[in-house]
């Protein structure tokens, strides 16, 4: 195996969305750095089966004023 071309292997804090946190090891960051998530399994539609929209900057609110128009036919 060729000597220094891995990244540094160490530990750090991951904080859950609902505020849990827990100690893992990864090439993420600086040792002892904390790791905010923005979604997790305790909130992703994928493990919960909640469906819910995360709008982030107004993504949301952006594409329905686009095609706010898209599918209705004027008369005249």
């Amino acid at each position: 195996m060729k000597s220094d071309i891995h990244p540094d292997y160490h530990e750090i804090t991951v904080v859950m969305t609902d505020g849990t946190t827990f100690q893992t090891r990864s090439t993420w960051g600086k040792p002892g750095d904390t790791l905010r998530l923005d979604i997790d399994p305790k909130s992703h539609p994928a493990w919960t089966g909640v469906q819910r929209i995360i709008d982030t900057g107004g993504q949301v609110a952006k594409f329905n004023k686009k095609f706010a128009g898209i599918g209705i036919r004027k008369k005249g």
